[in-house]
């Protein structure tokens, strides 16, 4: 491997502070590991390597390289619940009865609303949807909106993404219709007094698939479903549902509601991006086009092209947008929805950036005052921007943070946290204590509501429950797999990394250094000029490699890669083999650089 693929122990280079002021650190890898996984499967040393450095073994690494769902799909069943539910809604395809789906307004929300509304349309069943407005419903169910679905003739409600903690709103609808919940976010407490609660997170469920996000829990719902039809022989005559074919829906949530893609969300995305790549869904299609998104889907593609286009109605738009898409039947229809959103996504961007550097003020006194845990406000702030701002403000500083809008003198917010500090489950503790008025959510997210004057004692418990917090540095390291040199950096080295995908939380994509190299041109690309593709050159200048760094505000390392006369750099990034016009290319997206010199 050119340029030493193994980087040993300790920093990379010797960078103890980037020019983004972060250590760069080797990853570690078990040699002995990486061989045997070389040899039994007669792959290149990089590919054994990497694959070891992120725990796979011989025994699973052929599964980790195809993830199938033959192999990997678990019987539905495992889950607390599931038989209830699957035989409910079969019963419901049975009698033709009308569905009521209550969504949520995120990505999660929307995919899981549209799987179930397009399984059991297919099916014969009429079904009605809601999802919340985030600014006068708020999250998850409410009483009006369920009764109005009853009014209109639901007698089975399927809540999705929501309602494991709405168990005294879901009570009022006893004698009215049937509820079935279908969720992912944690709860301390005893599910809600309904027919059905299929949440892997449930304190007494044992399936093991607590990573799963609510529409991975929803595509297992249908497969029961199916299931216990075909036993009762309803599809003597009829056509099954093409289940494998919402798998788009199972990807692109997944990706953007940041499941670990290890396992079976593995499996789920890699095929469902295969589906998404067909582009038969009308409204991913639109919303493709409309993101220029040209090369097959990915999960990138996923987590930044198409959830926060779908996202942006939810947040600040109309709530029900997202979901139409999704079911949207018509190209034509599609493509002007599709537009809409992109229209609003532009404005939440806008938004956002009205209360980012605030919010970064904030950020940075309450991190120079030692706090362990970040919580941040602000009068009148959007509160359908609250997380994305956290999720920024959680990059920069290596901390959970939670960021609020106050108004009338209540908080409304989202927090983030960082790997290994659970924000959903803290919140929630300080649901059960009081804190909070309302709250809930999963690891790495939630959201959370509260009086103005529980603030100060809101902010000292999520102190002390993520204490751990303060022992990160400042700035996250960056764990760096290899070496490579510029000559070194090749359409087939780009292809062997790419295998490893798809890339996501869990498996992070690998990160390498390029050592020596000398900027010789940079320019501003892109609609706002934000993106910076620099070209490096070899320190003999035989050979040049391009390189692309978002998100390129004045700073450092901006400055760096712009300079003439420029220094030499140690470059660390992705290496991703492009297509474009026919032609495939080799690009390094930039994470970081250092000085060589130092």
């Amino acid at each position: 491997m050119d340029g030493g693929f193994a980087g040993g122990e300790g920093l990379v280079y010797g960078v103890a502070r980037s020019l983004s002021g972060r250590r760069w650190l080797w990853r570690p890898s078990d040699e002995r590991r990486a061989q045997a996984i070389a040899q039994r499967l007669d792959l290149p040393e990089l590919l054994g390597r990497l694959l070891a450095a992120r725990g796979v073994d011989a025994e699973t690494a052929g599964h980790f390289l195809e993830p199938t769902l033959r192999a990997l799909l678990p019987d539905p069943s495992v889950l607390m619940d599931m038989d209830a539910a699957a035989a409910r809604l079969a019963d419901a395809v049975r009698a033709g009865q009308c569905v009521g789906v209550f969504g949520d307004y995120d990505v999660d929300g929307a995919c899981s609303a549209a799987l179930i509304t397009q399984a059991l349309r297919g099916l014969g069943c009429a079904v009605l949807t809601h999802v919340p407005d985030r600014i006068t419903e708020g999250y998850g169910p409410n009483l009006p909106a369920l009764e109005r679905l009853v009014g209109q003739g639901a007698r089975l409600i399927v809540c999705t993404d929501c309602g494991t903690a709405a168990g005294a709103v879901l009570a009022g609808l006893a004698g009215q219709a049937d509820v079935l919940v279908l969720d992912h976010h944690k709860s301390e407490g005893l599910p809600p007094p309904i027919l059905a609660t299929v949440n892997p997170n449930r304190p007494d469920d044992r399936s093991g698939l607590g990573g799963l996000c609510a529409t991975g829990v929803a595509f297992l719902a249908m497969v029961a479903m199916v299931r216990t039809l075909r036993k009762s022989g309803y599809f003597a005559g009829r056509a099954e549902p093409d289940l494998l074919g919402a798998l788009d829906l199972v990807a692109l949530a997944t990706v953007c509601d940041v499941m670990q893609l290890t396992g079976l969300n593995r499996a789920l995305v890699a095929q469902g991006l295969k589906v998404m790549g067909r582009r038969a869904r009308p409204g991913i299609a639109a919303l493709l086009e409309v993101a220029q998104a040209k090369d097959a889907p990915s999960a990138m593609t996923c987590g930044f092209a198409l959830g926060p286009r779908i996202n942006a109605g939810g947040r600040i738009g109309d709530a029900h947008m997202g979901l139409r898409l999704l079911l949207c039947e018509d190209p034509i229809e599609a493509k002007a929805l599709a537009q809409q959103l992109d229209g609003v996504n532009r404005t939440r961007q806008d938004v956002e950036s009205g209360i980012l550097d605030e919010a970064m003020f904030q950020a940075q006194a309450q991190i120079d005052a030692g706090r362990a845990a970040l919580l941040i406000s602000g009068d009148d702030w959007h509160p359908g921007v609250v997380g994305i701002v956290a999720g920024r403000i959680k990059e920069k500083f290596n901390r959970p943070v939670g960021v609020a809008a106050l108004a009338g003198g209540m908080l409304k917010g989202s927090a983030r946290s960082v790997p290994g500090l659970d924000i959903g489950a803290a919140v929630i503790a300080a649901r059960e204590l009081g804190l909070l008025t309302s709250g809930g959510g999963h690891a790495m997210a939630a959201g959370f509501g509260l009086a103005e004057a529980n603030r100060v004692a809101f902010h000292a418990f999520l102190c002390e429950r993520l204490a751990g917090a303060a022992a990160l540095p400042a700035v996250p390291d960056l764990v760096v797999d290899g070496s490579v040199s510029v000559a070194g950096a090749t359409e087939a080295l780009a292809g062997q990394i790419g295998r490893l995908a798809p890339f996501g939380n869990g498996n992070e994509e690998p990160l390498f250094v390029v050592p020596n190299a000398r900027p010789v041109r940079a320019d501003r690309i892109g609609r706002e000029g934000n993106t910076l593709r620099c070209i490096v050159a070899s320190a003999d200048g035989d050979s040049r490699l391009k390189s692309l760094l978002f998100r390129a505000e004045e700073g450092p390392l901006t400055h760096a890669l712009m300079a003439r006369p420029a220094a030499p750099l140690h470059l660390v990034g992705q290496l991703r083999a492009e297509e474009w016009n026919g032609s495939t290319s080799v690009s390094l997206f930039l994470r970081d650089a250092a000085l060589a010199s130092g």
